[in-house]
């Protein structure tokens, strides 16, 4: 009899970063706000495919949202807050040139803070300068396999406006613990400020390149991962949710490509929608059986190791995952915030994704999608 894998407990997955107050302003005007930070995209996606997992978060007295993952609430301290301010008429092709500042910057997260547990897997996912290099190490002691954002290493801060700009990761403090990771991930642009053929030999890495999906990259090789194209609303999350979704597929024993490809799914879904996403619980559902179908064909699966063998059905996986797909509308009631009134009419116009074969992801092409890109987070 064919028995399905247990699902992971929750002393299997550790992520480590603060929850943050997002507002996006275009041209001026706030257009939407919502809870943010990398760690409510990425336990979002751990919620709806039903993955637990601890959450390690310091707020303010301020904060208000509901969560699943209650933080440690820091007296007198507030809510980290980022301001993403977007220019539509400053790009030449109507894609709008984004400016990131840090508003309020809650208390970091110190190795005190961690559960005195042991974790199969650990996620350090700071956007605001809140993981600490003693934090990361401390992560390393206490989780199997670490993954990291590199958002969470290489920020820095204007000290009068809290403009964020990046630093060289070879400059900071976290740089002699990259042997001791397990996954890097960067975005296209953080990648300028690493020597990738460098950091792949230490680790490996991950980078996310938008609508030209993503690339693994190990001492051995490179391999490179289909996206999954469509109509993009906002590109904030997109890549916190992007590790979700490929930290999801590991835990559950995928070989690191069809991992990955889950991650390029998550994503996907995550810009069609303004802020944090809501997820179609049928889609969820759809996505669920079919992780847990390519689990069973992959008998030598192991959660606890990185496989960066392709597997075969790889483009099958791809299909099944593109066939599951159906528009994520989220109504003004739905929503965590209340956008004006244009924005809500945008809601209607995402079209149905649609996929045409096993060799194909969708024929739909989208016109700016940047999944490596955020808001608080990457």
């Amino acid at each position: 009899m064919v028995t399905s894998p247990q699902p992971p407990s929750p002393g299997d997955i550790l992520i480590v970063g603060n929850y943050c107050h997002d507002l996006l302003i275009q041209d001026s005007v706030v257009k939407a706000e919502s809870l943010g930070g990398a760690a409510s995209f990425i336990s979002n996606v751990f919620n709806e495919i039903s993955i637990p997992c601890m959450l390690v978060s310091k707020v303010g007295d301020d904060f208000q949202y509901p969560v699943n993952h209650p933080p440690i609430v820091s007296p007198g301290a507030r809510t980290t807050v980022f301001h993403a301010y977007f220019d539509s008429g400053s790009s030449g092709k109507g894609r709008p040139d984004r400016v990131l500042k840090r508003v309020c910057s809650c208390d970091p997260i110190l190795p005190a803070d961690l559960p005195e547990a042991k974790f199969a897997f650990g996620m350090a996912v700071g956007v605001g300068g809140e993981v600490l290099p003693e934090t990361l190490e401390r992560m390393i002691q206490i989780c199997d396999l670490v993954f990291v954002d590199v958002q969470a290493l290489i920020r820095d801060f204007d000290e009068v406006d809290g403009t964020v700009k990046l630093v060289k990761l070879r400059e900071t403090g976290f740089f002699r613990l990259l042997p001791r990771i397990g996954v890097l991930k960067v975005s296209s642009e953080e990648a300028l400020f690493l020597d990738l053929e460098e950091v792949r030999k230490l680790c490996c890495v991950v980078v996310t390149n938008g609508k030209d999906g993503c690339t693994v990259y190990s001492k051995d090789g490179n391999t490179k991962i289909s996206p999954f194209l469509v109509s993009q609303k906002d590109p904030t999350g997109a890549g916190d949710s992007y590790l979700g979704g490929f930290v999801a597929g590991l835990v559950h024993g995928l070989a690191v490509p069809d991992a990955a490809l889950l991650g390029n799914f998550f994503g996907a879904l995550t810009v069609q929608q303004i802020g944090l996403p809501r997820f179609s619980a049928r889609v969820m559902q759809r996505v669920r059986e079919e992780v847990q179908k390519r689990k069973m064909q992959l008998q030598e699966g192991s959660a606890n190791r990185l496989n960066f063998f392709r597997p075969v059905g790889h483009e099958q996986f791809e299909a099944s995952l593109c066939a599951s797909r159906t528009v994520l509308q989220c109504s003004v009631q739905e929503c965590h915030w209340h956008p004006p009134s244009s924005y809500a009419a945008m809601e209607q116009d995402i079209q149905l994704l649609k996929c045409t074969g096993a060799a194909q992801s969708v024929e739909t092409m989208y016109e700016q999608v940047s999944t490596s890109d955020s808001t608080s987070g990457g």
